[in-house]
């Protein structure tokens, strides 16, 4: 393919995309007028994991601002210069952190949802810190928990949650937004938001981070203010 019909190419999936896109947030405000709720009240995370810079740019060209990775390394080598055209672009950790990771992840990322474990709350709190100190922002975190309790899945377990949040606040000092989870794929996803939900309740947690492509109306239903979707607004991966 020559340069002319790459780039002819590049300028089609890129107008896709945003077609796309807009499909997916008419969607959600649908599913949010019909829960009742303020379309406003949800917000969208296209997620761009394993999409390059040139497929996620004309994303941000139409006006999306918000976005989700599964890894420092692939965000550290296209976020830089994406962020230099839209300063205003916030970027989510959705996949897991290693703890060893934990300075880089506050450097790079508008929110981290997927704190999951005492070892990462413990790498957390001394980069946010250390943050802090230097006048930097502080990345928002939420908790995962494995609804399902998948032995493959980040995430603590739901009998677990309670007490992992309150030490997060009591013993590391972290302030904590809200929730995040991923059902298992063989399962009615209903259950799982219900169960994020009350405990997210019970924790005076208004933030829900839930709900994929196939699922984010029911998500809503069951009150997620943020649902994370990629392959329906990117395409599918090669």
């Amino acid at each position: 393919m020559d340069a002319d019909a790459f780039a002819k190419a590049r300028d089609e999936m890129g107008a896709e995309s945003v077609a796309r896109l807009h499909r997916v947030e008419a969607a959600i405000a649908r599913a949010a007028r019909d829960a009742g709720r303020d379309p406003d009240d949800v917000t969208l995370v296209a997620v761009s994991k394993t999409y390059d810079a040139p497929a996620i740019e004309p994303v941000l060209a139409a006006g999306h601002r918000v976005f989700g990775e599964n890894y420092v390394q692939e965000t550290k080598g296209k976020w830089p210069g994406l962020r230099a055209a839209y300063p205003d672009a916030r970027v989510h950790l959705i996949g897991p952190l290693q703890s060893n990771k934990a300075r880089e992840a506050v450097a790079l990322f508008d929110a981290i949802q997927s704190l999951d474990r005492p070892s990462l709350a413990k790498a957390l709190a001394k980069e946010i810190a250390r943050a802090r100190e230097e006048g930097a922002r502080v990345p928002t975190l939420y908790v995962q928990v494995n609804t399902g309790e998948e032995p493959q899945k980040g995430g603590v377990v739901p009998g677990e949650a309670d007490a992992f949040i309150a030490a997060c606040r009591e013993e590391h000092g972290l302030a904590i937004a809200g929730l995040m989870c991923i059902p298992p794929a063989e399962d009615p996803p209903s259950p799982h938001f219900a169960l994020l939900a009350e405990i997210a309740r019970r924790n005076g947690l208004s933030e829900l981070s839930m709900g994929m492509s196939a699922d984010f109306a029911a998500a809503i239903q069951m009150g997620a203010t943020m649902v994370r979707v990629g392959s329906a607004i990117f395409g599918m991966r090669g």
